[in-house]
């Protein structure tokens, strides 16, 4: 795919040693960890697991083998970690053991910190329905790790996507779709890492000739190595050799092949998915509704007819060995049982078959009781005479129950990935490619497919159109709204070499756009990566629920079978009186009314949707306010945030250094000064260094003659410059200055140390300019000429506007703002005293921040690093929650936990905020998903029948089991409503 594809999401950066990173962010991402080099460590794919005492079996083998020195399970993830000494244990000791344990093992590849893929694997997504928790989750797992040529695979039951790295050469897509189907679920294709494949749709095919004459023509193309051609969905799926061939080249081929009657466009992978969760909403809403029409006659002859007696005669007619009103009812809920109900028998008999219990388990386990019982009790009669309640009803509208469970989950699942959705729509869906003959000369233009677009095309963006991909103009000025990625209300203006993102909206004037940047190389794809890969992530806190879940369903089935056997020897024993049973029942019959209701109520659905349906949309509100989250662990982490460490330059202040005062202390003409100083800080890439080569630039051109200004103007002011003097053996000194000969004079250009290194004295009145200008929040630059001081600048970097109010608001929230800086010491205390912040330490090089971000960690602190730069990534990584200011540079943004992408402080207190509003939320979803059970349950048993005359009726108790569900992912939809505070609010500010 050329469009938008699945790419890795980079982890911790390597700034920092592993201890210090942590765990990678990426979805597919193996550990970092650091283990002792005489220690081997792997990974290992465990399969059967179902529960938390499945994953406590294996690490418990695991550890009782000789020189296993850590091991540790992820049930969810079906996988194994353990590091041990190869010396004493072999990798086959290791799988043997889990064997032994009842489970299935495979040592998977060697742990990497490399972020590149193995050699020849792709990674592929696949859409996968009929997921309904996480021994679902489990099964899916588990079937794709065993396939040959597959290497690693992810599922998320929250938003229905599995990633599988595979080796096509071994294994392709179709292959993983069919072992899914045959497992029992549906699963189709969505996208792929491969570069080399191309899906089309494919219109103005109206006959099988058509699809031949296609067909034949794909067959000659050179270059194309597989096709296939899908007539029911007339999609186009090509396989070909990007060497020969180019996606927007073929797609010509075929056109004019066909003489024009074939139109193609490229399939948006996202734009299939959407189609693929309404298709599912709508196949679960079908199912809800044609078993409430079935189940509502059952209901209504069970509880309205007895009281019309028209009606009531007429059911109670005998037709053969049963009334009408038995074979109604039997007819009816057969229907709703084994047509309706089929997808919950599939999916049982699927569970059991690999080894584990879910959801669908105990539907089953209630619906057939009460089926079979009913059926049991009408043929008795009709033998013996002898007539038994029936339950027909409790089968009926507890499928129905489960089923509207299911069809508003499905709609929140959708609801939570509104966030990708719009950020997918930003993307056009078309361009104009400016076409030049051999020679560079513009010769036409044509409209293309925005998903063909290639790295150096020229497009052209009329105003009101949005920019196809990143690039940079060429020709042309216009105003640009950028507020999708920056947040800024007020159009940029671009002019040529100005850069551009795509889907960014021109206002005014036309550009010529060069493009730089296609498919997942775009800025608007990564984070659309990064919100996708957010929403699969699954946070620490879920582990709990998923142990409860896990053994949930055993307790369940097992006290439903003790409450059988209690009401049942209760009675036979004489432990409550015959009064009790309903109107020809027994004592079986009555106690198999209170074990369904227990095994139905206690579906633990609800506690598995507890925390990824908030973390799903926590995502997608912070991608829609500005904050992009690197997932649940980030969320997790950020909620307790004590500490939060400022850098200086270019987060609390604007990072563009300005030149405010240039004062010469010795005879030098100001002119020959600024023209000395820029040519020695020419050579030099550090901000002040420019700072420094702008100012003197600009004196310089207001210098000379007009004419000699225009052209250097026209000749982009390259460092080059005429004006600039020849420089000879230039170093630059990190944390000091630079340091040249010019016309045989030794340069200093720096601070005081460099002038203390090189004995060049300071004189008093010189010093005392400097203090004055650190004082005032400036930093003074001291410029030598052969061991003589010849004058000073003072460059100043002003504060962010937002600066001091955002510290003030972390101050009411609980958290201490703390500043690191490598600057000048008067100039950092000047700045901070200026922002607020009382906590300032100095950065001392070599690890610099992440030294200071340790000290605070020492006492368990939760410490949050902000930072824009290179030298900012290993304190990014070093911190328990990094927060990248977006207009940084990539490996900063790599090493994050949070993307700020606006570049403005408010979005530090919006993500520490949103933090802490998500876990309320999800502490208030455990809530919501016990009390049914803690409450239900003991009605459901019974506890409470021999003094209140309460019974929980199984249809109730499925009733009360979906409402669990709704209620939870409810819960987590109102976060959606979740507004950023404002900052009078948030310090008590009135506005007159």
């Amino acid at each position: 795919m050329t469009g938008l594809q699945l790419t890795a999401v980079a982890g911790k950066g390597s700034g920092a040693s592993a201890e210090d990173a942590g765990e990678e962010d990426r979805l597919l991402g193996a550990y970092d960890e650091e283990y002792s080099a005489d220690l081997r460590r792997i990974n290992v794919s465990v399969t059967g697991m179902t529960c938390a005492a499945c994953s406590n079996s294996v690490e418990s083998a695991l550890m009782s083998l000789s020189g296993v020195v850590k091991a540790s399970v992820a049930l969810l993830q079906n996988k194994a970690d353990v590091t041990f000494d190869p010396a004493l244990v072999k990798d086959e000791d290791i799988k043997n053991a889990i064997e032994d344990a009842g489970f299935d093992a495979e040592i998977l590849p060697e742990p990497s910190t490399s972020h590149s893929k193995p050699g020849g694997t792709v990674i592929g997504q696949f859409t996968i329905g009929g997921m309904t928790c996480a021994a679902c989750v489990n099964s899916v797992e588990g079937i794709l790790r065993n396939l040959p040529g597959v290497r690693k695979a992810v599922v998320a039951l929250a938003t229905s996507l599995g990633e599988v790295e595979y080796d096509p050469t071994a294994i392709n897509k179709d292959d993983i779709v069919t072992a899914i189907e045959d497992a029992g679920f549906e699963a189709s294709f969505v996208q792929s890492s491969e570069q080399d494949k191309l899906v089309l749709g494919v219109t103005g095919i109206s006959s099988e000739m058509d699809a031949q004459m296609l067909e034949g023509n794909l067959c000659t193309f050179k270059g194309v190595r597989q096709f296939h051609y899908d007539r029911t969905s007339k999609e186009l799926a090509i396989h070909f050799d990007p060497e020969l061939l180019g996606s927007r080249a073929l797609v010509d081929m075929i056109e004019s092949s066909s003489y024009g009657k074939l139109k193609l466009h490229v399939k948006n992978p996202y734009t299939r998915m959407t189609s693929k969760d309404l298709e599912e909403s709508s196949n679960m809403f079908r199912l809800f509704t044609a078993s409430l029409f079935l189940s509502v006659p059952v209901i209504f002859m069970k509880v309205i007819c007895p009281h019309i007696p028209l009606l009531y005669s007429l059911l109670l007619r005998r037709c053969g060995p049963f009334q009408m009103g038995d074979w109604l009812n039997w007819a009816l809920v057969t229907v709703v049982q084994f047509v309706i109900g089929k997808r919950f028998y599939v999916a049982a008999s699927r569970a059991l078959r690999n080894g584990s219990t879910n959801m669908d388990v105990l539907v089953v386990l209630g619906t057939s009781a009460s089926y079979f019982y009913s059926v049991c009790a009408l043929l008795y009669g009709a033998m013996t005479g002898f007539w038994s309640p029936t339950y027909f009803e409790a089968s009926a509208m507890l499928i129905t129950f489960v089923l509207l469970g299911k069809y508003l989950e499905s709609l929140a699942k959708g609801k939570t990935s509104d966030a990708i959705k719009k950020l997918v729509e930003l993307a056009p869906a078309t361009a104009i490619l400016i076409i030049k003959d051999k020679g560079g000369k513009v010769t036409g233009e044509r409209e293309i497919d925005a998903l063909l677009i290639q790295p150096g095309d020229i497009l052209k963006v009329i105003p009101g159109t949005k920019v196809p991909a990143d690039g940079i103009v060429v020709n042309g000025s216009s105003y640009v709204d950028e507020s999708m990625v920056t947040g800024e209300s007020a159009p940029a203006l671009k002019e040529v070499n100005s850069s551009v993102i795509g889907g960014t909206i021109n206002l005014h004037g036309s550009l010529h756009v060069q493009v730089s940047k296609v498919g997942s190389d775009t800025v608007l794809s990564q984070i659309i990566s990064l919100v996708e890969t957010a929403q699969m992530s699954k946070a620490p806190i879920q582990k709990f629920a998923d142990f409860i879940a896990s053994i949930f369903v055993p307790v369940v089935v097992t006290l439903g079978f003790l409450t059988l056997l209690g009401w049942y020897f209760a009675g036979v024993l004489g432990g409550y009186p015959k009064e009790w049973l309903p109107e020809n029942g027994n004592y079986f019959v009555f106690s198999l009314m209170f074990a369904i209701s227990v095994v139905v109520i206690a579906c633990p659905c609800a506690l598995g949707l507890a925390t990824p349906t908030a973390v799903m949309v926590a995502t997608g509100v912070g991608a829609n306010n500005g904050v992009l989250i690197k997932g649940g662990d980030a969320l997790e982490k950020a909620q307790k945030v004590k500490y939060v460490i400022f850098d200086k330059t270019g987060t609390l202040t604007q990072g563009k250094a300005t030149v405010t005062t240039a004062k010469v202390f010795s005879d030098m003409d100001r002119g020959e000064f600024l023209t000395l100083v820029a040519s020695a800080e020419s050579s030099s890439e550090h901000p002040l260094a420019k700072a420094i080569l702008g100012y003197a630039r600009h004196f310089h051109f207001f210098d000379v003659p007009s004419a000699i200004k225009d052209a250097q103007i026209q000749g982009l002011e390259s460092k080059s410059s005429a004006w600039l003097l020849d420089v000879s053996d230039f170093s630059a000194l990190p944390g000091e200055g630079v340091q040249c000969f010019i016309g045989g004079n030794k340069i200093l250009v720096g601070n005081r140390k460099l002038m203390t290194e090189n004995r060049v004295a300071i004189p008093n009145h010189v010093e005392n300019f400097v203090v004055e200008l650190e004082e005032s929040a400036k930093t003074g630059v001291l410029v030598a000429c052969n061991n003589d001081v010849i004058g000073v600048m003072g460059i100043a970097d002003p504060l962010k506007r937002e600066a001091a109010v955002v510290i003030e608001g972390l101050k009411k929230m609980g958290v201490t703002p703390v500043m690191v800086t490598g600057d000048n010491w008067r100039t950092a205390k000047a700045v901070a005293k200026e922002v607020g912040i009382t906590d300032v330490r100095a950065e001392v090089m070599p690890s610099g921040k992440a030294d200071v971000i340790r000290s605070f960690q020492k006492d368990g602190s939760v410490v949050a690093m902000i930072g824009d730069g290179i030298n900012d990534s290993p304190a990014l990584a070093a911190a328990d929650v990094g927060m990248a200011i977006g207009a940084g540079t990539d490996i900063a943004i790599e090493a994050a936990d949070y993307v700020l992408m606006r570049s403005n402080l408010e979005d530090v207190i919006t993500a520490i905020d949103l933090s802490r509003k998500t876990f309320s939320r999800i502490r208030l979803n455990y809530i919501f998903a016990s009390a049914y059970n803690i409450i239900a349950i003991p009605v459901a048993a019974g506890v409470f029948y021999p003094w209140l005359r309460i019974k929980l009726p199984p249809w109730v108790a499925g009733a009360c089991m979906a409402l669990s569900s709704i209620t939870v992912v409810c819960s987590s939809l109102l976060l959606r409503r979740y507004r950023k505070p404002r900052l009078t609010t948030l310090l008590e500010i009135t506005v007159e």
